[in-house]
């Protein structure tokens, strides 16, 4: 399974090392040079979200949200802590330095949290991986070359989140509900995506009770007590980060208004991202359209019974989350990388071809190819920097 996600990591690191050649001018903070060329570190360390979580790691988060024209500016406050809390205790202790140890805490995190996917995948979905034996390694190697894994080597918190992610699955899998609290409170302090975990947790101890009512499966007391408590617990993460923000700044909707500055023009509402479409080629149109249909078909497709049904807990995860992303996030290429979490749905999309083993091991090894593909086409589509560059696809 490592050699599978170090596979993915030497193509992804030669893009990156080729690509880097190729940069031209970028922000004087992220690398002053005009002649552009950055270091590797720096060109993994500090672009676009990166710069940000240095300056967290570096100066932790403004007393005040910095205000120009009386309008909130884009700020610190729209990053989670946990990750370059992570950082700064590690160069603390060693002397490091950020564009070397952070890369390499999310290159190491991130294999940490492929395992525990493998380990999810064999666990929560029974049906598929009776039917596809092979299921949980296809499963990793579609989340390693998955386009926008590219993050899970640079200054991003996609490791963390999703190390946190599967493991709150795979806890909450196995009714582990103490040590489930424990790992969706770091996901509150990671990314904000701890409200759909709240969805599963809920479906998952509805459905308990209702097998305990008929008489089926026994729910002992305290399994209800802490199961309860891990559904308070993912609620709270959900909004706690917010809650902080305005604490600290003394405005209650810091963290709202931050968001917003990121968006002026369309603001935060309910699924106020989609009204970017009205902006996009035709190609952008149908390739949204496209995405939007083939997931919406995976999450069908994981529902109905068969060799590509999948886990409750895991289905749940994808829709809520899926939806999530809908409703809050901005339809900017970033989305890319958002998906990397709804990783559940690789399952469904390795089991479209179960049988016979041939033509299954065809069907996984043509999804591998393109995705690897569609992997160095993110690097230079989306990672390299371009000043003034105004298009969907405008950065990770």
């Amino acid at each position: 399974m490592l050699g599978v996600y170090a596979a993915s990591r030497v193509l992804v690191t030669g893009a990156l090392l080729i690509a880097r050649t190729h940069q031209g001018p970028s922000f004087e903070g992220w690398w002053p040079n005009p002649e552009g060329r950055p270091p590797y570190g720096v060109f993994v360390g500090r672009w676009w979200d990166a710069w940000w979580y240095e300056r967290i790691w570096a100066g932790g988060y403004p007393d005040a949200l910095p205000v120009r024209d009386g309008v909130v500016v884009i700020n610190e406050w729209a990053f989670f802590p946990l990750y370059p809390g992570i950082v700064r205790a590690i160069t603390t202790a060693t002397g490091g330095t950020w564009i070397v140890v952070a890369p390499l805490v999310s290159l190491v995190i991130g294999a940490a949290a492929l395992l525990v996917v493998h380990r999810l995948v064999t666990v929560a979905a029974p049906h598929a991986v009776a039917a596809r034996p092979g299921l949980p390694l296809a499963t990793v190697a579609l989340v390693a070359f998955f386009p926008s894994a590219v993050v899970l080597q640079v200054a991003y918190t996609e490791s963390l989140a999703l190390l946190l992610v599967a493991t709150t699955l795979l806890l909450v899998v196995r009714r582990r509900y103490c040590w489930a609290m424990l790992a969706v409170a770091a996901l509150g302090f990671t990314r904000a995506v701890a409200l759909p975990m709240a969805v599963v947790v809920a479906v998952h101890l509805l459905l308990r009770w209702r097998e305990a009512r008929a008489g089926r499966e026994a729910m002992t007391r305290r399994e209800v007590v802490t199961g309860v408590g891990l559904l308070g617990v993912a609620g709270l993460s959900g909004g706690i980060w917010p809650l902080i923000a305005g604490a600290v700044t003394g405005q209650v909707d810091a963290y709202v208004l931050t968001q917003g500055a990121w968006r002026p023009d369309r603001g935060i509402g309910l699924f106020a991202g989609f009204t970017r479409v009205e902006t996009f080629s035709p190609l952008g149109v149908g390739l949204t359209i496209g995405a939007v249909t083939l997931i919406v078909g995976l999450l069908v497709l994981g529902a109905l019974r068969g060799p590509r049904r999948i886990g409750l807990e895991l289905w749940v995860w994808s829709a809520a989350y899926v939806l999530y992303l809908a409703a809050v996030g901005d339809l900017i290429s970033s989305q890319l990388r958002f998906l990397l979490l709804a990783f559940p749905l690789a399952i469904v999309l390795v089991a479209l071809v179960p049988r016979p083993a041939w033509a299954a091991r065809a069907w996984t090894s043509l999804l591998l190819a393109g995705l690897a593909v569609a992997q160095v086409a993110w690097v230079w589509t989306v990672w390299m920097q371009v000043l003034r560059e105004i298009t969907f696809l405008k950065a990770p």
